[in-house]
């Protein structure tokens, strides 16, 4: 009995930090990214295209991919924000 626990017990472990305490993680960040968009800051959209945000709504961000050319995008479709590379300059 008491080794049929013991196998449980290190199987739900090995579940808990191989599955869901991962997701748990990427779901924090991506709430993170959300409330951290503000205008000027370049992204990446889920489909691939890159533009600075010009404006932040409640569930809605435009994006200006090119001059005079914006999109309004869900949230949830920023994959990303752009960041630059540290370059050393020594």
């Amino acid at each position: 009995m008491l080794p049929n626990l013991i196998v449980f017990g290190v199987a739900f472990a090995a579940i808990y930090f191989l599955m869901i305490r991962p997701q748990q993680q990427r779901q924090r960040e991506a709430a993170a990214l959300m409330t951290g968009l503000e205008p000027g800051d370049e992204v990446v959209l889920s489909s691939g295209i890159h533009g600075f945000i010009t404006e932040v709504e409640a569930a809605v961000v435009w994006v200006e991919v090119a001059e005079g050319t914006e999109l309004k995008v869900t949230k949830s479709s920023v994959m990303s924000k752009v960041t630059e590379p540290e370059t050393d300059e020594s």
